[in-house]
């Protein structure tokens, strides 16, 4: 544990957090947060028979979501190099950054926000502490098994750097898993803070000389609700060479 604490710790900043405040406000939490503006193109047919629904808005995302409903032909853009391919898993979009390497679903409805710090973060407008971050920093190691066990590993990152320190933190499980040639870290966990417990799930790996750390959750009391979306989101995560 020596040598993850010394090379790969104390390059990862703080990991965007919602319960860093006690209702998951980023605002209160003195963190600068900018949100990206995104055009959107709908299909006429989705148009069409969606034409009393603003799918800017965060009520209807989560009502279209809650029904079922998917909106095909929606292509996002930013100023960044990123891919965003058309939904192509019910309830879910992907998103693939060709330049760092890396790919995942995370539930449509959600909106992206710049937090400083995270590569990439994805959360519901109307459930602060549902979201998905992913972050990275550079490491020399070549597989995350170097850096130890799946549960010490684990333990350290959520002690020191996926929950604020004033919150008691539990580790439910942690497993390691072989994909296409890749050792994926993958543990399950809960951060309680005085008046909510945030139950979260994170996926690491190693891959092309970066550290790759996805985490996402939800508030306890949605946990039941929201694990199988949850879930889908940290499986989904694939490290590729770009």
């Amino acid at each position: 544990m020596a040598s993850l604490q010394h090379s790969i710790l104390p390059s990862i900043p703080h990991k965007f957090s919602p319960s860093n405040s006690s209702q998951g406000n980023n605002a209160s939490s003195g963190k600068k947060v900018s949100v990206l503006v995104r055009a959107e193109r709908v299909s006429s047919a989705a148009t069409a028979s969606c034409s009393s629904i603003s799918v800017q808005d965060g009520v209807a995302r989560r009502q279209l979501l809650a029904l079922g409903v998917s909106i095909p032909g929606i292509f996002l853009f930013t100023d960044t190099p990123i891919s965003f391919a058309a939904e192509s898993k019910k309830g879910f979009l992907p998103v693939t950054d060709k330049k760092d390497g890396y790919t995942f679903y995370y539930p449509f409805g959600w909106q992206e926000v710049a937090i400083e710090g995270e590569d990439k973060v994805f959360k519901d407008v109307i459930e602060p502490l549902e979201s998905a971050s992913v972050n990275l920093v550079p490491t020399a190691k070549e597989d995350v098994r170097e850096f130890g066990p799946p549960e010490k590993v684990a333990e350290t990152l959520i002690k020191k750097f996926l929950a604020p320190a004033n919150q008691k933190t539990k580790l439910i499980q942690a497993k390691e898993q072989d994909v296409e040639g890749k050792t994926y870290y993958t543990f399950e966990f809960i951060a309680q803070a005085p008046n909510y417990t945030r139950h979260a799930l994170s996926v690491i790996c190693v891959n092309n000389g970066k550290f790759y750390t996805l985490t996402t959750g939800a508030n306890e009391r949605r946990w039941g609700k929201m694990k199988d979306r949850l879930y889908t989101v940290i499986d989904s995560f694939r490290v590729f060479n770009a």
